[in-house]
């Protein structure tokens, strides 16, 4: 007895140990089976995973906060995210890096750079696509498309019409991304820009309906480009007392074709990502990691032939030291 004691001591301290390295926020993996494509039409013949990483209203937090930081003791910071998406990189075939917007202000690196150094460490890091939070106009359009080159990575928004600025044809309605077998295709949607951007910073960008224009790409997506895998990078918000203010939870509820909804603007820290069903009731998964780089999200998708079924797994991961340092489980 005393050895069974304490062989669940040690069992116990090396999850209690694990638990604050990787913090899980799906039991196990959730089976969704809607994802609406057979593995046979992408020639799968075990099983194909793609894992996705995910920041949002990072807010030009390049460094960690101070160990003695009341709320987010030395957490956060370019360098520690780094050293965990090469690990996970180095573990994983076929990985997606994205950010669902607000990359700016927050920090004097913003006030003294304008946007170079975040764009520049986000490009290092291998960002692939991106979306455009109401913080990245603060300096206006003119900053923004001063500072693009920087950026080695897609913007995508599907609902500001961009053709009467200096953004025309910078900003895609969505891109198209292969890894391993799948095709996957991401959109991005931001919030109405009037009340929370001073309007001369975005002057002659023309806000559109969120869930119309989502929903006319969602479509192309599926159905002209034949993805297997359709995000849509959001910075509407998760969701609001006002059940009138599109949100995360209107756009997975209200539409169809969309697959998972990588969401910002209201920095919530969900404990665990969020499953709706859409129009035609097949699943959508719909996560946020807070603010400041603190946490990084992972959404894992198989799509498994033996099987017949696709499941997701989900996770937030701790960016601090000991994270950056550890190896990863799953």
């Amino acid at each position: 007895m005393a050895k069974l004691l304490k062989q669940k001591k040690m069992e116990d301290s090396a999850m209690n140990n694990r638990r604050t390295f990787i913090k899980k926020t799906i039991s196990g993996s959730l089976a969704i089976g809607a994802l609406g494509f057979p593995l046979d039409a992408i020639g799968a013949s075990k099983t194909e995973k793609i894992t996705i990483l995910h920041t949002n209203d990072v807010h030009s937090q390049i460094e960690p906060f101070p160990s003695d930081h009341k709320t987010f003791p030395g957490q956060g910071g370019i360098a520690y995210r780094a050293s965990i998406i090469e690990k996970i990189r180095n573990t994983e075939k076929n990985v997606l890096l994205l950010d669902a917007g607000d990359i700016f202000q927050g920090t004097p690196y913003f006030n003294l750079f304008g946007g170079e150094v975040e764009f520049k460490l986000m490009s290092k890091l291998g960002y692939d696509v991106a979306t455009l939070g109401n913080h990245d106009f603060d300096l206006g359009i003119d900053n923004l498309v001063k500072q693009l080159p920087n950026a080695l990575f897609s913007f995508v928004n599907c609902n500001y019409d961009f053709s009467k600025t200096a953004l025309k044809d910078k900003i895609l309605p969505y891109k198209i991304i292969k890894k391993g077998k799948l095709k996957i295709g991401i959109m991005g949607v931001g919030i109405e820009l009037n009340g929370l951007v001073p309007d001369k910073h975005f002057k002659g960008i023309v806000y559109q309906h969120p869930i119309k224009c989502v929903q006319k790409y969602a479509d192309i997506l599926k159905n002209d480009e034949k993805c297997h895998l359709i995000i849509c990078l959001s910075h509407l918000g998760n969701k609001y007392d006002d059940k009138e203010k599109v949100s995360d939870e209107w756009l997975a509820q209200g539409t169809r074709n969309i697959d998972l909804i990588i969401g910002g603007h209201t920095h919530t820290f969900l404990e665990k990502p969020i499953s709706y069903k859409n129009l035609d009731d097949k699943t959508v998964i719909v996560n946020q990691v807070g603010w400041a780089g603190v946490n990084m999200g992972r959404i894992d998708f198989s799509f498994e032939k033996k099987l017949k079924k696709n499941s997701v797994f989900g996770q937030t991961v701790i960016v601090d030291k000991k994270s950056s340092t550890n190896e990863f489980f799953l």
